[in-house]
């Protein structure tokens, strides 16, 4: 018997992990459970509506575009799209700067009450908004706001904060002291140190902030049914309703708008699927 053969450790076979097959396997349910209704959606745009009463699982025969170049020509879409852009693009500007400003006291500044005020914030994510509908309507309508895009964007930004201010706050605050410190040595200021420093360490976790708030606002339906009285104000999703309740019978037609409205969101989430992914891993390990 060799030296190798003495020395060599006992042939044990590894168990076979069945835990990561049945992982994947839930995941693929999952997903294809949430990508499923869309693919129909965006399917259902390319037939006619005498096709999907005849068959609504079937696939287009043959592919029909007039659907997508009746909604883009024939329709407010674009008037609405705009109007959708510009609410999301308001609020997201309000919650990132807000949302830094308020967790950038919270990470860096020793106060009394600090963390009674961090659990304020916190609490924010149990308060549904819909309870808050009827007195925020009040108060808008007592601030002259209605029929407005302030009248969505403020109380989205306000909505918003919280989840802001809960993934921003780790972040900020895993930065060490030693830069603040070697930054006040070079006569940086704490506004210095938090937009030269600060800011582009925490790159990743304010583009997961602004994703969300802007797919939100996007896809918000309630709050601007009520505020926004004029039709030339109206954003995609309320657009989407107003097209079925004129089309009811256009089933092909509604999809095909309906893929279009969350088009812009869906894509946009899926190209910075990676930037919400890093952020909020950042955030639970603060």
């Amino acid at each position: 018997m060799t030296a190798n053969a003495v020395l060599s450790p006992p042939d044990k076979r590894r168990p076979v992990q069945w835990s990561n097959p049945i992982t994947y396997g839930l995941a693929l349910a999952v997903a294809a459970v949430s990508i499923a209704p869309v693919v129909y959606v965006i399917v259902g745009g390319f037939r006619t509506t005498p096709q999907i009463v005849a068959n609504p699982a079937g696939l287009p025969d043959p592919w029909v575009w007039d659907n997508y170049a009746r909604v883009l020509t024939q329709s407010n879409f674009w008037k609405q799209a705009f109007n959708s852009g510009v609410i999301a693009l308001g609020t997201t500007l309000g919650v990132v700067l807000l949302g830094v400003c308020a967790a950038f006291v919270l990470a860096r500044y020793t106060f009394r009450g600090r963390e009674v005020l961090y659990t304020f914030f916190t609490l924010g994510l149990l308060f549904p908004a819909g309870a808050a509908i009827l007195p925020l309507y009040l108060m808008l309508r007592d601030l002259s706001l209605i029929n407005s895009y302030y009248a969505v964007i403020l109380p989205q930004i306000a909505f918003s904060l919280p989840l802001t201010i809960v993934i921003l706050r780790p972040f900020l605050a895993a930065v060490p002291r030693e830069l603040e410190d070697a930054a006040a040595i070079d006569g940086s200021g704490r506004l210095g140190f938090l937009w030269r420093i600060l800011l582009p360490l925490s790159r990743p976790a304010l583009v997961t902030v602004g994703i969300l708030a802007f797919v939100a606002s996007w896809n918000a339906f309630l709050l601007p049914l009520l505020v926004l009285g004029d039709a030339n104000l109206h954003t995609l999703p309320l657009g989407v309703q107003n097209f079925s309740s004129q089309y009811t019978s256009d089933t092909a037609g509604i999809l095909a708008f309906t893929s279009l409205a969350m088009l812009p969101a869906l894509l946009f989430f899926t190209f910075a699927e990676k930037q919400i992914v890093g952020g909020l891993q950042g955030a639970v390990k603060g």
